[in-house]
């Protein structure tokens, strides 16, 4: 903790991260996490075909060494899906600029300020006044909420940034489980290992200092414990319950917040989960399979002890 405070000497902290400075870059952090929930989920896509098309040719390659034929339909599918992916427009988290998915207008910079552009626009695109989805201005307010809010619990310290970027992470996590049933390892496993470095560094200082012993401690015990829920949920019924991206989720909640945090954030998901999972069964709002993803619960279990602090969320439920 100290090399980090020594990093920000020089600024004056009280300022840049005070809560309203922090949920004015919350703002701007939401409108990025936007981005990432909508365009992580098509590169992970495009990968996937990517990596068929590679094996369809490995087969095919494959079969006509042992089986001395000529070229076959795997080659010719292989081939194929590889053309179809070379001509498609190169997609990253920076390229292309954002346009309208209806009309296909450039979103110019003073389209994209967040919150205030939307309501200007009065959630219509200025090109073809295709309704924008009120929900990008809502995950900027609700990024820019939970900064300020980490900012007024936590105080002025570099450690808030991190736990500022934790919440990014989390919220954006919950938002694409929410749309694809995927938590991407591009997002999971950095939480994982930050958790661990930062608390082999002896920066996370929340509930007296988390040890590096009670970081790894709360990373195996996280991941464990629903493995075990999984395994013994597909024993008893022969079909899976969850994903690995939850034990992936739950194991980074325990590398930053320790294995006694594991037992509340799961009560408070289990429970939370289970009245949203009864009132979407009541309106019929059950997706297709009529199975509901756990991530974004695991994560506003995280999100809860980060905002309320460890020691207290351990008092409501009588384990202090």
């Amino acid at each position: 903790m100290d090399a980090l405070a020594h990093l920000t000497a020089a600024l004056p902290l009280e300022l840049l991260l005070s809560p309203w400075v922090l949920a004015l870059l919350g703002l701007a952090i939401g409108s990025f996490m936007n981005v990432v929930v909508h365009r992580l989920p098509l590169m992970m896509e495009r990968q996937w075909w990517a990596d068929a098309a590679a094996q369809l040719a490995e087969a095919e390659s494959f079969r006509r060494v042992f089986a001395a034929e000529a070229p076959g339909g795997l080659t010719q599918a292989g081939a194929a899906l590889e053309k179809t992916l070379d001509a498609l427009q190169p997609l990253t988290l920076s390229r292309p600029r954002s346009r309208c998915p209806a009309c296909g207008h450039r979103i110019r910079w003073h389209e994209n300020i967040p919150v205030l552009s939307w309501l200007w626009l009065k959630g219509r695109c200025s090109a073809c006044a295709t309704r924008i989805s009120v929900r990008y201005p809502l995950v900027e307010i609700g990024t820019a909420v939970l900064f300020g809010a980490l900012a007024w619990r936590l105080g002025a310290e570099p450690m808030t940034l991190l736990w500022c970027a934790v919440a990014a992470v989390l919220l954006t996590l919950a938002l694409i489980d929410w749309d694809t049933t995927l938590l991407p390892d591009a997002l999971t496993q950095p939480l994982l290992w930050g958790g661990l470095i930062v608390a082999a560094l002896g920066w996370n200082t929340s509930a007296g200092g988390l040890t590096l012993a009670s970081a790894l401690g709360g990373a195996v015990a996280g991941y464990l414990s629903l493995w075990s829920v999984y395994w013994l949920f597909k024993l008893v019924t022969g079909k899976e319950g969850m994903g690995y991206g939850d034990f992936k989720l739950l194991a980074a909640l325990g590398a930053w917040m320790g294995w006694q945090a594991i037992l509340p954030i799961v009560l408070a998901s289990s429970v939370v989960g289970a009245v949203v999972g009864i009132g979407l069964k009541m309106t019929g709002g059950l997706r297709e399979g009529r199975f509901m993803p756990f991530g974004p619960f695991l994560a506003g279990g995280g999100l809860m002890v980060m905002l309320a602090g460890l020691p207290m969320v351990l008092s409501w439920i009588g384990w202090d």
